[in-house]
């Protein structure tokens, strides 16, 4: 019976390459990659010449019986993503989730990683954090998850490409307001390798006109402690709330917007939402809210 093994890869820097990840390499089988064309070139260097299968998210669903079938024939496999921890933002979920279905072992063979290397250069807290990969272009999970970066206390990871690194700043500093401290990190490891550090309205001045070249890895800085009472909150909550309603918006559109302008927890907002007169009324919430 086979094993999958799960092999970091580096991000950029050849040398970062484990023993271990050497040698788990040299001994398999078969490697499945992301791309075959960059895992040869890995592969060149190290002096290795497994036999190369190509597993991307076009082609996943298709491979999976041939990956169950050459495990269960024995064969020991590598997979591999482009550069970095397999799965982070990268196709193999599905692979892995079937083949410990099919009571295969899979073992993970731990190495570079653009999420861990981006937080801890940061200067952000680290000891608790949030990975969210790469933000939906549009649409309403894009601002569910806008929402959730600027009210959770915790540092945030992202993931951008560089032609979209000054729409997610701004889009940023609209959730957040622009003195959310963050790092945007790029071509971590290599030669060109930097990490910007500021304000979230500092790295939009910085990248809004010129994009950043390499990969981009963006850390974002958790939401603060508000210094105001729940008292307070609450009654900013009410006046803004009740000002919404009486516009005839829709309850769960109001909890929402009311969070993001007060930046409080949607959860919280929506209970006192719900609490108020006009939440009730049949001009608020008449139809389906789109919002």
């Amino acid at each position: 019976m086979g094993t999958l093994y799960l092999v970091s890869t580096p991000i950029g820097n050849l040398g970062d390459v484990t023993r271990r990840a050497a040698e788990i390499l040299a001994s398999v089988s078969r490697i499945l990659a992301e791309d075959t064309r960059r895992t040869r070139k890995l592969l060149s260097h190290l002096g290795i010449s497994t036999s190369l299968s190509s597993l991307h998210a076009h082609n996943e669903a298709s491979r999976e019986a041939e990956v169950l079938g050459w495990l269960a024939g024995g064969e020991d496999l590598a997979l591999v993503s482009d550069a970095g921890t397999p799965l982070v933002s990268d196709p193999g979920h599905r692979i892995v989730a079937a083949a410990l279905d099919a009571g295969y072992r899979v073992v993970p063979v731990p190495g570079p990683s653009a999420v861990l290397a981006a937080l801890v250069a940061s200067g952000l807290p680290s000891d608790r954090f949030s990975f969210l990969g790469f933000l939906p272009r549009k649409g309403p999970e894009r601002a569910e998850l806008l929402e959730r970066i600027a009210s959770c206390p915790d540092t945030t990871i992202l993931f951008e490409s560089p032609e979209r690194t000054g729409p997610l700043l701004e889009a940023l500093v609209e959730a957040c307001g622009p003195e959310r401290r963050a790092v945007v990190g790029r071509e971590l490891t290599k030669l060109h390798e930097e990490l910007v550090r500021g304000t979230l309205g500092e790295l939009k001045g910085r990248f809004g006109e010129t994009s950043p070249r390499g990969e981009v890895t963006v850390v974002v800085e958790g939401a603060l402690p508000r210094e105001d009472s729940p008292q307070a909150d609450e009654a900013a909550v009410r006046a803004l709330a009740a000002a919404l309603l009486e516009e005839g918006m829709a309850p769960s559109r109001v909890a929402r917007e009311v969070a993001r302008r007060l930046k409080l927890p949607r959860n919280r907002v929506y209970r006192i939402v719900q609490d108020l007169p006009g939440a009730h009324s049949g001009h608020a919430g008449q139809g389906r809210d789109r919002g």
